[in-house]
């Protein structure tokens, strides 16, 4: 048990759920800016599917996402559909398996990699990277738990 409110791999778990849940949102959902924000370190980095790769700071991500959020995509749903983590000490790696769904109607998939650190007895992202699946770019069979589809 880690603080008494269950294993580490369960506060990872947590932290995921909490960011996917976060960068979702509709016209009577509002997005959890806030949330989103507090799992990551201070000078955390973000690499967008984007290529060349480019890091980008949370706060960089949250200013284009909520952007997004008050134009063009009114509605965001972000499902996780398969996680595996590997702790080591106070440090993890977490890939997880993605289904976004935008306005309603354009569904795509990913997989994020994240960096995590535990500090204070809190898991926090440290960096946290993510690209885009395809036909030929496939999401793996173990994050996609919970997928019927690919």
């Amino acid at each position: 048990m880690a603080n008494g409110l269950g294993t580490d791999e369960d506060l990872i778990r947590a932290v995921i759920a909490r960011q996917f849940a976060s960068l979702s949102w509709s016209e009577e959902h509002a997005p959890g800016w806030d949330e989103f924000t507090g799992d990551f370190l201070a000078g955390a980095s973000l690499f967008p599917a984007a290529r060349p790769a480019k890091p980008m700071a949370v706060a960089d991500f949250v200013d284009r996402m909520r952007k997004l959020s008050d134009t063009s995509l009114k509605a965001l749903d972000e499902t996780v559909l398969g996680v595996h983590i590997t702790v080591f000490g106070n440090i993890a790696i977490a890939a997880v398996g993605a289904e976004m769904t935008e306005n309603g109607t354009e569904t795509s998939h990913s997989v994020e990699m994240l960096l995590l650190v535990k500090s204070d007895g809190q898991w926090r992202i440290a960096a946290q990277a993510w690209d885009k699946a395809s036909a030929i770019n496939p999401l793996p069979d173990r994050l996609v738990s919970a997928a019927t589809s690919r």
